[in-house]
This record gives C-alpha cells, sequence and structure tokens, in this order.
C-alpha cells in the first residue's frame, strides 16, 4: 500500500521562484518529473496529441494486448 501511496504522490515546489510540480514516474519515486508553469500549459494544450503519441509508441501496451 506505501509503494502505491508514493507512485502517486505529486508534490509543488518553487525553482528560482517560479512554481514547479513533480510527477512520479516509476513506482518507487526514483526519477521524477519536474516542470513549471510554461510546459504544464504547453502539456494541456497538446494533451490529445501527447495520448496520441503514447499509444503509438508504448512498447509495454503493445505487450500486453
Amino acid at each position: 500500500m506505501e509503494e502505491e501511496k508514493k507512485q502517486s504522490e505529486v508534490t509543488f515546489g518553487e525553482y528560482k521562484g517560479s512554481p514547479t510540480i513533480t510527477l512520479p514516474t516509476t513506482a518507487d519515486g526514483r526519477f521524477p518529473f519536474t516542470f513549471g508553469v510554461g510546459k504544464a500549459k504547453a502539456i494541456l494544450k497538446y494533451v490529445e496529441d501527447i495520448k496520441k503519441f503514447v499509444e503509438m509508441n508504448d512498447k509495454s501496451a503493445k505487450k500486453e494486448a
């Protein structure tokens, strides 16, 4: 249960006075993905394209199918 909690932890922080968000990328919490408002806006703007990209290129999903 603790591992599930750690995987879903999203944290908000700051870098040089600017707000950031950090997302976990692995179950053990290693290799987090941190970005600021500018990249967050870009992700939201292109979220459908990002979803298509993942569907086309996610090797783990293809193995399960």
